[in-house]
């Protein structure tokens, strides 16, 4: 029988963070030197504090830290490709013998004084750094499990709210191609074709993110079928030139804002109207905006309306957090739906998640 071996986690998941990144070298240089104030207060007390073994002692440290912390960036790469355990073995072990090494440079050159060439020197020093960084191995290990968790609810909320969207879609482009199944069965079978491609182009984009181009290309279809019922009443103006193609949003956004505009602003209507949709990307924010005229007489906000609004503002802050936002206004005789959320990657953050 084949035995299983697990597969090697990706190098983001890995538990020990990069530690030649600035913010991880600030965090460690900050907490050996409370180490160096632990230890020289646990030393005998003197009359006046001793400035000068601090500065040593501080030195001796940091730089154990610091060569740790550079080591063990090189070799993240490979330590990632194992266990966690041997991972974590394997850390401890390069901790403690650089610490051995530095102390036997300090003995050698004689900078914490007189050498002693005692083994319980290095005994000291290899237990203490041993036990150092097992509590902080043991620290980035519970940091990693918890993103893992918080990464895993992320994606089973996106997943549940997607879900939720769907059903709607569906139903609303159903009753679409139910109005030309009497009246035009030829074209009642396009728009059934054109639903099948819109439902394939969405089933098949994985993950919480899609390129623009494939919203934008989900919103056609859909508009194409719609336009098999209202016929000329309906008009549509796109001003999205100045968007990349991969910029990174989640799927069914703009579907459920155009349908809303349908929905309000041009089925009321007896002439129709005109549906405009807006978006630009810059300085690493994106905007989006749905507007279409006011009905003559107001339409009530149907449950599904307003629940699929929701669900889009729940995954934009679940995504993109709280700069996210969806607001709604009324203005100049049109309606105005307007989403808006941070965005400074394209192609790489379009395959986070």
């Amino acid at each position: 029988m084949r035995l299983l071996t697990p597969k090697p986690a990706p190098l983001d998941d890995f538990f020990v963070p990069a530690l030649c990144e600035p913010e991880a070298l600030l965090t460690l240089v900050l907490l050996a030197e409370l180490l160096v104030l632990v230890l020289v207060l646990a030393e005998p007390m003197t009359v006046g504090f001793d400035w000068v073994r601090l500065a040593l002692v501080s030195l001796f440290v940091q730089w154990i830290v610091l060569l740790s912390a550079a080591v063990l960036c090189r070799l993240r790469p490979w330590l990632a490709r194992c266990r966690p355990l041997i991972a974590g073995l394997g850390c401890c072990l390069v901790v403690v013998l650089l610490t051995l090494a530095c102390t036997a440079v300090a003995e050698q050159y004689e900078l914490g004084g007189p050498p002693s060439g005692e083994p319980a020197l290095y005994l000291r020093h290899a237990l203490i750094s041993l036990i150092m960084s097992t509590l902080l191995l043991r620290y980035f290990y519970l940091q990693s499990q918890w993103r893992l968790q918080q990464r895993a609810e992320l994606q089973a909320r996106i997943e549940a709210l997607q879900a939720r969207i769907r059903p709607h879609f569906l139903f609303n482009s159903l009753n679409s191609i139910a109005s030309l199944v009497v009246s035009d069965p030829a074209r009642a079978e396009q728009a059934v074709l054109d639903l099948a491609d819109l439902f394939r182009a969405s089933l098949a984009s994985p993950g919480s993110l899609v390129n623009w181009r494939e919203e934008v290309t989900l919103t056609r279809r859909y508009l194409a079928i719609e336009h098999y019922r209202f016929g000329e009443r309906l008009q549509v103006e796109w001003c999205v030139d100045g968007v990349p193609d991969d910029l990174p949003i989640p799927p069914l956004t703009l579907q459920p804002l155009v349908e809303n505009a349908l929905i309000h602003g041009v089925a009321p209507r007896i002439e129709g109207g005109l549906v405009r949709i807006e978006a630009q990307w810059r300085a690493g924010r994106f905007e989006l905006q749905v507007s279409n005229p006011l009905a003559e007489r107001e339409v009530p906000a149907s449950r599904g309306t307003q629940q699929g609004l929701a669900n889009i503002r729940g995954r934009l802050t679940a995504l993109f957090g709280p700069d996210a936002s969806l607001s709604v206004e009324r203005r100049n005789g049109r309606h105005f739906t307007c989403l808006r959320y941070p965005c400074f990657s394209l192609t790489q953050e379009a395959r986070a998640i």
